[in-house]
């Protein structure tokens, strides 16, 4: 009882951790609650029935979070290293197990698999494995990334397995978040630029190669809608259109929260993957770079830590972290703004999905658990 009083009493004191840090993804998180119910009043009321059906499930599942991210902030973040490699092979069975009949099947996709009363999203928890694993894996001996053998090889041979099984799912744009990660942690480890070049032109003939040899053409028809989702305003190019329109009718300062038009059955499941566009026309120019701003600070701070942290275990760890989290807010809000195709990337803290915010909000608990060992 009395080490239970002691971490909470580390805890509440602010000096003790990132509080910076700990403030900004707890506003992002009851931001993202509120505007999961706005976004997705009508919609749940069409489907479920229930206007209230998302915000309820939203708010447990940011309980569940706030519970994981007080764990992780106070469980010492140096023993993620001595497990990496059970954490990634768990990672890798789920992934497995997506094609077996525990695999469910949503939106022409089989993204989860379902275990009793849970549904859980293995492409989520890879991201988290391989950042732990590859962070573990290029800190025990900092000469690895300078061996093509030794370091470079096996990370590519990570890469293309775990980015492998998660586009059959198909997924690409998880893959190419995790692929990002990978690499991303390698050029902090010292990654030397020509490999780095090298990666990204094999990266793009891969993916060109990818996207051409799909046997229905999706991926390539997604890519041409995103060039001219005019040419199909009915079809392909409605969720990008609704979506544009919604930013361009927010104006400067918006219609007011929960005013939003294009939610009422026109934008597909606005609490998604295009939430940024319910924001963009309740709370208008404003509030997008109010928000834009909050996740600015959530990436800075989480550099500050990565640069401060006292061995590179901790570095590596909370810049794959920071990558991960940077990643995906640039791939969702070009996608709204339909600035590149679209690839299903949730909007960290704001997206509607239990996985995806539990799984940040572990997240940020290793990040603040890291900066508790920075000297303030």
């Amino acid at each position: 009882m009395k080490t239970k009083k002691t971490a909470i009493a580390k805890f509440l004191d602010r000096n003790s951790y990132d509080f910076i840090l700990f403030i900004t993804v707890m506003g992002l998180v009851i931001f993202g609650v509120i505007m999961v119910f706005s976004s997705s009043y009508y919609d749940a009321l069409d489907k479920q029935g229930d206007a209230f059906y998302y915000l309820k499930k939203d708010i447990l599942w940011a309980a569940v979070g706030f519970i994981f991210l007080m764990i992780a902030s106070i469980f010492p973040y140096r023993a993620y290293r001595k497990r990496s490699l059970v954490i990634l092979g768990i990672s890798f069975v789920l992934l497995v197990m997506i094609f077996t009949p525990l695999g469910l099947e949503l939106n022409y996709a089989v993204r989860w698999i379902k275990l009793g009363p849970i549904t859980l999203m293995p492409g989520e928890i890879a991201k988290l494995a391989v950042i732990i694993f590859v962070s573990s894996f290029l800190s025990k001996d900092p000469r690895r990334i300078k061996s093509f053998k030794n370091g470079i090889a096996p990370m590519m041979g990570l890469l293309i397995v775990f980015a492998g099984l998660i586009a059959l799912q198909p997924n690409l744009s998880t893959a190419i978040t995790v692929a990002v990660i990978i690499v991303g942690i390698m050029f902090v480890a010292g990654l030397n630029f020509v490999y780095i070049a090298g990666l990204i032109a094999s990266g793009g003939i891969g993916l060109f190669l990818l996207l051409t040899s799909n046997s229905d053409g999706y991926w390539l028809k997604r890519i041409t809608t995103f060039l001219d989702p005019f040419a199909d305003p009915k079809g392909d190019g409605w969720q990008v259109i609704q979506s544009l329109l919604a930013l361009g009718s927010g104006g400067l300062f918006g219609v007011g929260l929960g005013k939003s038009i294009q939610k009422t059955l026109y934008l597909p499941e606005p609490q998604n993957d295009f939430i940024f566009a319910i924001v963009g026309e309740e709370l208008g120019f404003i509030g997008c770079i109010l928000l834009i701003l909050a996740f600015i600070v959530l990436i800075w701070r989480g550099t500050h830590i990565a640069l401060t942290a006292p061995d590179l275990f901790g570095t590596l760890l909370a810049s794959g972290i920071t990558i991960m989290v940077a990643v995906q807010v640039v791939l969702n809000i070009a996608v709204v703004t339909s600035s590149m195709p679209p690839t299903g990337v949730s909007l960290p803290f704001i997206s509607w999905g239990g996985n995806s915010l539990v799984l940040f909000m572990l997240a940020m608990g290793i990040l603040l658990n890291i900066s508790k060992k920075v000297k303030q």
